[in-house]
């Protein structure tokens, strides 16, 4: 988003400073003087998050405690009940070696059995 007073900004709510954004407090405060309703509106979006992913996932993405969001989702009456989370991609088989699809973050040895 391109401001008179930061042309260049890249974010959303360019602060004052060159590649700044907003203070949250300040953001949250200018929210609250247009008479927005945070925690309901908050509270809204978690639901919705609820009805399109699996809890597991919203608590990681957003924080949650995952007992919290299997909460949320059954009062939201979401239908993610069986979900198992994980890694659940199909293995790939190369030769006598197996190579399982993995996150970049995590390391794999192939198994040589």
């Amino acid at each position: 988003m391109r401001t008179a007073t930061n042309p260049a900004a890249t974010w959303l709510f360019p602060g004052r400073r060159a590649d700044q954004p907003l203070r949250p407090e300040y953001l949250a405060k200018l929210v609250h003087q247009l008479g927005v309703p945070t925690a309901a509106s908050r509270s809204a979006a978690i639901r919705q998050h609820l009805q399109d992913m699996p809890a597991p996932i919203v608590a990681d993405a957003l924080g949650y405690h995952p007992v919290t969001t299997s909460k949320l989702a059954a009062q939201a009456g979401a239908t993610w009940s069986r979900y198992a989370p994980g890694d659940h991609s199909p293995a790939t088989t190369t030769g006598n070696s197996r190579q399982l699809n993995t996150r970049p973050h995590q390391t794999q040895t192939p198994d040589l059995t």
